[in-house]
């Protein structure tokens, strides 16, 4: 099967990530991802975890960016406790099939999550049922709760103590933003937790001196 090559579709659609990049950096949004990153780092730091969830692409984000957290990102460090809960096929099936699709990570925060700790969704339309059931039981457990969506808030938006949004009509580029935006949280908190246990440059004169 050969394809003709079609420049001009490439182009229109690496431009409209661009701008829509261009549009964010100089909106608040930047303000919205430090807030969460200051959110995280104080419940590790407190020995919290932080739980994310969401479903299809957005859960599929969900277990990357938990996976960042408790491998290593950029800088060496020791692992940070972070789980999604759309990784146990036995629990979201023995859930579903017993209480419900829409329970099925309401029944997971009430079980895992204490307060202090973080719970983020993610969610393209801002109105998933199982998302919004599992950020308002997560707000029950006292811990502090942060959501990524499309253009709308929605219930999702109404049920968290952070709402960052991405102002775009398209899902595929609101789920790419909403990766990249936690691929920016990790990079912000290993540059944190690097600048908080690395060696004054006294000490490491002195330590090569030895």
């Amino acid at each position: 099967l050969v394809m003709d090559s079609d420049p001009v579709f490439w182009q229109q659609a690496l431009d409209e990530r661009a701008a829509l990049l261009k549009t964010l950096a100089k909106s608040e949004v930047g303000g919205k991802l430090d807030q969460l990153a200051a959110m995280i780092l104080d419940a590790f730091q407190g020995g919290g975890r932080i739980f994310l969830f969401g479903n299809g692409g957005s859960a599929a984000a969900a277990q990357h960016i938990a996976a960042e957290f408790v491998g290593r990102f950029l800088n060496e460090r020791a692992p940070l406790p972070a789980v999604s809960l759309t990784t146990d096929t036995s629990v979201l099936t023995a859930v579903g099939n017993d209480y419900g699709f829409e329970r099925m990570f309401e029944r997971q925060v009430d079980a895992l999550v204490q307060a202090g700790n973080v719970v983020i969704g993610l969610t393209t339309s801002g109105n998933s049922d199982n998302v919004v059931r599992g950020l308002r039981a997560a707000r029950r457990r006292d811990a502090r709760t942060a959501a990524l969506l499309g253009r709308t808030t929605g219930r999702v938006g109404r049920a968290v103590d952070l709402a960052i949004r991405v102002p775009s009509n398209s899902l595929p580029v609101i789920q790419e933003i909403h990766e990249c935006f936690l691929h920016l949280v990790c990079e912000s908190i290993d540059r944190r937790l690097t600048s908080r246990t690395a060696p004054s440059r006294t000490q490491t004169r002195r330590k090569g001196r030895g």
